[in-house]
């Protein structure tokens, strides 16, 4: 093969490391954010904590962004300017003193959740009271088996020719009366309800722990073993024609099973709290919504003016490199931490100018809105909107919402316009709230509805929007126990 020379014209997109981290700041959410500049203060010795600048106005803190760098506004879509970031490092104190905001750390009040241990998983819960029983050797084998095979809702997910499966492979023989027997000893553990292997079973086990004797048991017993998918299927009339009962009786019936658990497992696993630390908080002022970014999300580090000076005096060529390596990796953090701040405060204030009918009278004055609309008015990308919308979240006084949950697609109206689909979710909502138990709100009847409010919507638009908000079809909201 003969070696030749070529030469090729292209254009290709370089990403400073400086513009990685800028990127990587914008999309973090404020609990990763918190996370991550902790983490910076640990590694840097030049960072460090400022707890000095409670009371500084979110106004003259803009304003001490808009006289810093004008460059900042494109900091995510233009080049990086590498002049700039190679400025002479003798300059950088007095520039980075005017831009301290911070909030007081107080490490003497923890939060609950960080003092209190770990909760036991349900499989713990299990195995602790399995070493309570007296099980055999291959009883304890088969039982370990089975709670490995149990989900945190508590149900069995291996049937009892996988476990014997299981079992074989490890060269424990054993047949399907073993565990069928030790089973029904697990399925009498705490929380009750546990080991079943469907809603049916589940319901069963739990019903077992009553009297026996007693009518209300008898026939919820009788419903859930014989007419389980009757009752599923809300046939109320079948049901009251194969029981032989009256109306009151099956309404009896039918609560009392509603008040068993169908997730017995969520007892004692529940599911972790998620937290919602808000990035920007929305205030009307003598009649104008203003944003302003939420200063005690997370600490601001600052230079440290202890290093600062040490960089004055010390002349050795290796502790100069050292600190002036860490200096430019602190400039680039906490530059990278303003372009964030900067961003993220001009997309809420657009999207509050957008969005302003939303603030004052609620969700069904939302107007359309995509990425592209905030991008072409701040000139920027919509990859850059994407990134400081998504899990990001404004406090408002009608709650706290993710900056996406203000985009929304459109459908048109009759009179030409278009009407947001968060305004449709809405009014699917409020027709579903405001519908008879016995006789719910079908698909259609909302697109007839929808229609004589002078919005178009497919029945099958309706539809999706419905199984978006995990609201049920008509069918199966249809109430099980008459209100009569």
């Amino acid at each position: 093969m003969k070696q030749s020379l070529e030469l090729k014209l292209g254009q290709r997109l370089t990403m400073t490391p400086q513009l990685q981290q800028a990127i990587k700041l914008l999309q973090l959410s404020a609990i990763d954010l918190k996370t991550e500049i902790q983490q910076a203060l640990e590694e840097n010795p030049l960072l460090e904590e400022d707890d000095t600048a409670d009371n500084v106005e979110s106004d003259d803190y803009q304003e001490q962004l808009g006289e810093s760098d004008t460059s900042s506004e494109s900091g995510f879509d233009g080049d990086d300017n590498a002049a700039r970031e190679e400025s002479e490092f003798t300059q950088w104190g007095e520039h980075f003193e005017s831009h301290i905001t911070g909030i007081r750390n107080d490490n003497a009040s923890l939060a609950i959740e960080d003092r209190s241990s770990n909760p036991a998983t349900l499989k713990d819960h299990l195995l602790w009271q399995m070493c309570m029983i007296p099980f055999t050797e291959t009883d304890r084998e088969i039982a370990i088996s089975l709670i490995d095979a149990i989900d945190e809702d508590g149900y069995l997910t291996a049937s009892i020719e996988d476990i014997i499966a299981i079992l074989g492979s490890q060269g424990v023989q054993i047949e399907s009366d073993e565990v069928e027997a030790t089973l029904h000893q697990i399925q009498n553990f705490d929380p009750i309800g546990v080991g079943a292997r469907d809603l049916r079973e589940c319901l069963l086990i739990q019903l077992r722990q009553f009297d026996q004797e007693l009518e209300q048991i008898k026939y919820a017993k009788a419903l859930v073993t014989n007419h389980f998918d009757l009752l599923c299927s809300r046939s109320m009339s079948q049901i009251r024609r194969l029981m032989k009962v009256d109306d009151a009786t099956l309404n009896d019936t039918i609560k009392f099973i509603q008040n068993l658990h169908p997730r017995p497992g969520n007892s004692i696993s529940p599911a972790a709290p998620s937290y919602v630390i808000p990035d920007i908080i929305v205030k009307k002022i003598k009649g104008d919504w203003r944003a302003e970014l939420n200063r005690e999300a997370f600490p601001r580090p600052r230079i440290s003016n202890v290093y600062q000076a040490l960089l004055g005096q010390n002349k050795d060529g290796n502790d100069r490199k050292y600190v002036q390596n860490h200096l430019q990796e602190a400039r680039w953090f906490i530059k990278s931490l303003d372009q964030r701040d900067e961003t993220l405060l001009r997309v809420a204030r657009s999207i509050i100018e957008r969005q302003r009918e939303f603030f004052e009278l609620g969700e069904q004055a939302m107007k359309p809105m995509v990425l592209h609309d905030i991008a072409s008015a701040l000139n920027l990308h919509e990859s850059t909107i994407s990134r400081a919308t998504t899990q990001k979240y404004m406090l408002t006084p009608r709650g706290i919402f993710e900056l996406k949950y203000f985009f929304s697609s459109h459908v048109s109206t009759s009179d030409g316009g278009t009407c947001s689909s968060t305004v449709i979710r809405t009014l699917i909502k409020q027709y579903v709230e405001n519908e008879s138990p016995t006789s719910p709100v079908s698909d259609s009847q909302m697109a007839k509805l929808l229609s004589q409010k002078g919005i178009n919507v497919a029945r099958r638009t309706i539809a999706k929007y419905r199984e978006n908000m995990n609201i049920p079809a008509s069918s199966q909201r249809k109430a099980i126990v008459s209100t009569s």
